[in-house]
């Protein structure tokens, strides 16, 4: 008999197979999920072309919004960038329309100050001019005509009054080239104005009323009688005797209408209208 004949074996015992129950359980789990994910699938190809269709939607319909969205965000910009550049056009233009506009205000501004300045250095001119003259044909003994004593009136003397009346209500009205009244004149226009007054038509400039009459001497003059400056046809300045030494004319813009003694400009001639 052996030895170990009653020693039990050393080695372990075999372990019983796995719990047949559990094995069929993990099995059955594994199944059904393959089933589940099977049926899940789709079945045929035009399923699949459907899952796959609705799968891409999510993707492509927000990029499309998004593009829309950006496509109306450029269209604004862009027109909020021309609405800009037609504002800026249009603020442009108005404002060269108002500098041109300024532009001829100083431009009338600047030849009415031209034709005052020209208007009273021909008149200062005038002024020497005469003062030359009456210093070489002082005739002797003859009195001048600041000297001489108002000379008798007319045969029309009521037209004399109402001629002479008239200019001295004028006096202290404005000097306007061009004005012909009632609150404004220049030099031709006054003595036109007053001569109608009395029914007498004269020319609207000084140069014919300086050959509208009969030529005479300044030392004849009488109340009446229109006084030029310069030469009879070619006069620059006119005015009308009233006696006593003294005329009435629109002299220039810084004096208006005034009455003046002939010393203080002496005319180079007259001529008799009544």
């Amino acid at each position: 008999m052996s030895q170990t004949a009653h020693i039990p074996g050393h080695r372990k015992p075999r372990r019983a197979g796995r719990n047949p129950l559990l094995r069929t359980g993990v099995a059955g789990g594994v199944l059904s999920t393959l089933a589940v994910t099977a049926a899940a699938a789709p079945s045929s190809a035009e399923e699949r072309k459907t899952a796959a269709d609705t799968a891409e939607m999510p993707v492509i319909v927000p990029d499309a919004a998004t593009g829309a969205l950006r496509a109306a965000d450029a269209n604004r910009t862009v027109a909020t960038r021309y609405e800009t550049e037609a504002a800026r056009i249009l603020a442009a233009e108005q404002a060269m329309e108002r500098a041109g506009e300024l532009a001829e205000r100083k431009k009338a501004e600047a030849e009415r100050r031209a034709a005052e300045a020209a208007e009273a250095e021909r008149e200062r001119a005038a002024r020497e001019r005469a003062a030359r003259d009456s210093r070489r044909t002082t005739l002797g003994a003859a009195p001048a005509a600041t000297d001489a004593p108002a000379a008798s009136a007319p045969a029309g003397s009521g037209n004399v009054a109402t001629l002479v009346g008239f200019l001295r209500a004028q006096v202290g009205k404005a000097y306007v080239l061009g004005a012909t009244g009632p609150n404004a004149y220049d030099c031709s226009s006054l003595t036109q104005a007053a001569f109608r007054q009395i029914g007498i038509s004269l020319p609207r400039t000084s140069q014919p009323q300086s050959t509208a009459g009969t030529q005479i001497p300044l030392s004849s003059v009488r109340p009446g009688d229109i006084l030029y400056w310069g030469s009879a046809g070619n006069a620059y300045h006119v005015a009308v005797y009233i006696g006593n030494g003294r005329f009435v004319g629109a002299q220039n813009p810084s004096t208006g209408v005034a009455e003046r003694d002939m010393g203080y400009d002496m005319p180079t001639g007259a001529v008799r209208v009544l």
